[in-house]
């Protein structure tokens, strides 16, 4: 079966964001998995620079441009590039401008990105056609709709990877992106009188999946939903509507062959996750003690992640005797906040502003507890991370979150299910109490070693993932 995937990012050449690791990890893992798979991106430079061999596919004039369509292999995976200088050849991100203001012309640069991989599968490249087109997010989401108006080529697929990015653009903008009028309407891609990108994924793809299947349920209610909760609702009666977790890659995950790691360890070594414990405490200014249980955050500094919940609690937390550390960069009042609470508790909070891949492996070998409390998750990759580590996340339960942390209650430790904390209610006092619970286990070593080892046998690989959206592929 031939699969392509559309989309705007891929790790590691190109991130901001949990989309690019799904483009960077789930092609490989299907192509392993028996499938033809196959990525088609916009040319951004960073995707130009990092993939080989490029080859000049076709060129052929849109309503966006004189296009070229370049194919190459990164990591095994053919990848196809859309490439329009004019277009995509610019400095900062891929959807804003280096001083954080989104590109004028986007409803353009992304609706060609839906174009193109429309025309894949009406044979734009005479070699190789898709039977089903794949595509994330916002940026993808017109895929779907020219596909509806081409009277469907190939099935699609559409994957939210997050509802609250919506790629929202005025209506007179219908004129420039070859679509007819008639698809400006509720039924349709209209949204309050704008387009909606996400929209035209969720209602015209043939099956729409979200990264968990507690997402999936949740974003049809009015609390997830954002405006979109009655048409998720029609495609979950529909039986268009399910959750497959993302996975995570071995290859860049695996505290036993990590090499950013100062001592690895597996689960049968994990006296060696104590070297780690030291080095992170040496690195981040705190007191140097293996008895002390270090709580991490490696996050974007959002409210959408429960931080502020964190920041309230920190002074409860290092009562009980904890270290934390932070690594993230966000909103200005949780930045300040932590970097006070470092100033203010010299030896026991170690924050560093900003992200750096290797630095985030770091935190999670050497950390005793991952804090991921969302408000709202919709898969959660941190948490994932934590797992395979032995770091027990400490997770509101909601999303991807809820569908991957066994709380260690009573009852799971007793069946063997516990593998981490996990706390309902949306509030700084639920979040102590799950606090209160850590130092509990923490206080009985012999079961905490083996809750770690419960962690780290989970197996949430990208093959799992792979063989459920063949799964959902063969049944399209």
């Amino acid at each position: 079966m031939r699969v392509l995937h559309v989309c705007s990012e891929l790790f590691p050449l190109l991130k901001t964001g949990g989309l690019a690791d799904v483009a960077g990890a789930l092609p490989a893992a299907q192509i392993e998995a028996g499938l033809d798979v196959r990525v088609i991106l916009p040319a951004f430079p960073d995707l130009k620079k990092g993939v080989a061999n490029l080859q000049t596919v076709c060129e052929l004039d849109t309503f966006a441009g004189r296009m070229a369509l370049l194919y190459g292999h990164f990591n095994g995976v053919g990848i196809y590039l859309i490439d329009v200088p004019e277009l995509y050849e610019r400095a900062g991100s891929p959807y804003h401008d280096p001083a954080l203001y989104a590109y004028a012309d986007n409803y353009l640069r992304f609706a060609l990105l839906g174009w193109v991989g429309c025309e894949m599968a009406c044979g734009l490249d005479p070699y190789w056609r898709p039977e089903v087109v794949h595509a994330h997010d916002w940026h993808a989401g017109l895929t779907c709709a020219y596909l509806a108006a081409r009277h469907r080529p190939a099935k699609s697929v559409f994957t939210v990877h997050n509802l609250a990015f919506q790629g929202l653009f005025h209506a007179r903008h219908m004129a420039d992106i070859q679509l007819q009028g008639d698809f400006f309407q509720v039924y349709g891609l209209e949204f309050y009188g704008q387009i909606s990108y996400l929209k035209a994924g969720l209602y015209y793809a043939d099956h729409v999946t979200t990264v968990s299947p507690t997402y999936a349920h949740e974003i049809t209610l009015p609390e997830f939903g954002y405006g979109m909760e009655g048409l998720l609702r029609t495609r979950e009666e529909e039986g268009r509507l399910s959750g497959i977790l993302n996975g995570v890659d071995d290859a860049i995950w695996s505290p036993a062959h990590d090499a950013l790691l100062s001592h690895p360890y597996a689960r049968e070594t994990l006296v060696n996750k104590a070297h780690n414990k030291r080095q992170l405490q040496i690195s981040m200014g705190l007191t140097v003690d293996e008895k002390i249980p270090v709580f991490a955050i490696v996050s974007r500094l959002t409210h959408q992640k429960g931080l502020d919940l964190v920041l309230e609690a920190v002074p409860e937390l290092l009562e009980h005797g904890a270290q934390l550390v932070v690594l993230g960069a966000g909103d200005a009042d949780l930045q300040e906040g932590f970097l006070a609470a470092a100033a203010e508790y010299p030896g026991q909070v170690g924050v560093q502003i900003g992200y750096h891949e290797a630095f985030s492996h770091r935190i999670i070998g050497g950390a005793d507890v991952i804090m991921v409390p969302s408000r709202f998750e919709p898969c959660g990759l941190t948490q994932l991370y934590g797992l395979k580590y032995g770091t027990l996340p400490l997770v509101r339960h909601t999303g991807g979150l809820a569908d991957t942390v066994a709380d260690c209650s009573l009852e799971n430790l007793a069946d063997g299910l516990a593998t981490g904390f996990s706390f309902s209610d949306c509030n700084v006092g639920a979040l102590s109490r799950a606090i209160r619970r850590v130092f509990v286990l923490w206080s009985r070593p012999t079961l905490w070693r083996y809750v770690q080892r419960q962690a780290m046998a989970m197996d949430f690989s990208w093959q799992v993932a792979a063989q459920a959206y063949r799964a959902l592929y063969q049944r399209l």
